[in-house]
């Protein structure tokens, strides 16, 4: 007997899998549609960018987005043991305590930041010890930077330069301003949610996972979810659920999935002669963070050449180096206008060229950063491109529909801007790579236009109080809950990693009946 079928072995996932089945009466069956995570480039933390459009990558794509003037975005997700979390930049940022206050205040119970501080702390293990908001008994390892490139001392050092303050701790009493990322490694190496928690937990007898498995329905026995089925090597198998299914696929493939079930909006599921279920506003409210990077040429070393024989000998024996980089080593937090209640842009700086979204080979040594909108006006939808499971759903996440957000991006480019031309930046750079004509309003959109990508952070498709309740449950139906990125109400400011493996530990508890024993 199975009591909780698992779908996606993600972040989430992998959480809920590990939690679940500790207690030793219970079956859990973990559901993947990627591989293993055994690839040594999945482990290597500046390796991160040749995973994408690989097999372990779902290669998704947006639709044009009427804000970039119809340009399409390039959306890799973890296909793969750890999903998102074995290919992300591994950085680790909570959010903003008025975000999960925001939650609670529009409905989401138990969702406050009070609520959710102990779930940060259960996860975490964090090597600078533990104080009222850090854990260090978690399965997560939370570590500081290895790499220390030194442009990235210097881009903090032009933040503090033009005026904002040295921020050692992005998680703690404040977020504004410009610092080092904490990240989520071990040893150097990258600490993914399986590495944290799937890979402990997998020789338990009541831990069945199943890869290369894509689900492709919710089962139902009346008004109950009752299992899930898998496509495996082509053939169809059914996995059925005495307590709950839980769908832990992700922004995009959970509401996916829910829609192939016959649970989304009703005419978009008539549309494509998928009978209705239930109908609920699922993959409606799509929320990112677009981000617009800049860059310039330099003389200082660069990750472009950080793969030489030296340098992995020290990644293998000392688990320091420029292979432990993990390619985001700084940022900041900044508000763009005064009355602000918190800041809405994030940077993100890395000591190489980071162009192409991503893709780009690095031709000569750069460094870059830029802004994104960490809580954007705008929403999008993801939908359903066909009733077969296998084919991509359309993502529309309307990037900039407001001038809110367009006013954000612009004035956090002006920031960046005004920050590389800092003394502590300024003898580092030697011309510029790309960056706008000037720093005109016309100019910077045009850039902005241009150059934009996703820092990968999808989220609300699923939303508590629309599609989920505050336990997560999905409204309408027993037995099925969905515990990922998608029940955000709305993104939180900042990388949304380590919000997910919270979400997952607070719904392992809600699962359970029982409260956080942090």
């Amino acid at each position: 007997m199975t009591n909780y079928v698992i779908v996606g072995a993600g972040s989430a996932g992998c959480v809920l899998a590990a939690r679940l089945s500790e207690n030793s009466s219970v079956n859990v069956v973990l559901i993947e549609a990627g591989g293993p995570d055994t690839a040594q480039e999945i482990h290597i933390p500046a390796a991160f960018p040749q995973l994408f459009k690989s097999e372990f990558d779902w290669d998704l794509t947006s639709e044009p987005e009427p804000g970039l003037a119809g340009k399409r975005v390039y959306l890799p997700r973890g296909k793969m043991l750890g999903g998102s979390s074995s290919m992300n930049a591994m950085v680790y940022i909570r959010g903003n305590r008025l975000d999960y206050d925001g939650w609670a205040e529009d409905g989401a119970e138990g969702w406050s930041f009070n609520d959710v501080l102990p779930y940060f702390r259960r996860s975490e293990c964090n090597e600078r010890g533990e104080d009222q908001y850090h854990g260090k008994f978690g399965p997560l390892s939370v570590c500081e930077g290895r790499s220390r490139n030194p442009l990235m001392d210097a881009f903090v050092q032009a933040g503090v330069e033009a005026g904002y303050r040295a921020n050692p701790d992005f998680n703690g009493e404040a977020q504004d301003g410009v610092g080092l990322f904490q990240n989520t490694q071990r040893n150097g190496m990258r600490c993914s949610a399986a590495v944290a928690y799937l890979h402990p937990a997998m020789s338990r007898p009541n831990l069945r996972v199943i890869t290369g498995a894509l689900a492709t329905r919710i089962l139902f026995a009346g008004g109950r979810a009752s299992g899930v089925e898998i496509a495996v090597h082509g053939e169809l198998q059914q996995i059925h659920a005495e307590t709950e299914v839980i769908l832990a696929s992700g922004a995009y493939n959970s509401p996916q999935l829910l829609m192939l079930s016959g649970i989304g909006p009703a005419a978009d599921l008539a549309a494509l002669q998928i009978p209705v279920r239930l109908d609920l506003p699922v993959g409606i409210g799509l929320q990112d963070h677009p981000m617009t990077l800049m860059s310039w040429y330099t003389d200082t070393e660069t990750l472009m050449t950080a793969a030489t024989a030296e340098n992995v000998a020290k990644l293998t024996t000392e688990g320091r180096g420029p292979l432990t980089s993990n390619i985001g080593e700084a940022g900041g937090f900044f508000r763009t206008r005064d009355g602000l209640p918190a800041p809405d842009v994030q940077f993100h700086a890395a000591p190489v060229m980071f162009y192409e979204e991503g893709m780009g080979i690095p031709t000569a040594h750069a460094f870059g950063f830029g802004p994104c909108v960490l809580k954007p006006t705008s929403r999008g939808k993801l939908s359903l491109r066909s009733a077969k499971p296998g084919s991509k759903p359309r993502i529309t996440h309307n990037y900039f529909a407001t001038e809110e957000d367009r006013n954000s991006i612009i004035e956090g480019i002006r920031i960046a801007l005004n920050i590389a031309k800092q003394p502590a930046l300024r003898s580092h750079i030697k011309g510029e790579h790309q960056v706008p004509k000037s720093d005109s309003k016309a100019d910077i959109w045009n850039y902005v236009q241009q150059y934009t990508h996703t820092v990968y952070h999808p989220t609300s498709t699923c939303a508590i109080g629309t599609v989920v309740d505050s336990e997560l449950r999905v409204k309408g139906v027993d037995g099925l809950r969905v515990v990922d990125a998608s029940v955000m109400p709305s993104v939180v400011r900042g990388n949304t990693n380590a919000p997910t493996i919270m979400i997952a530990e607070r719904a392992s508890d809600l699962i359970r009946g029982v409260a956080c024993y942090v």
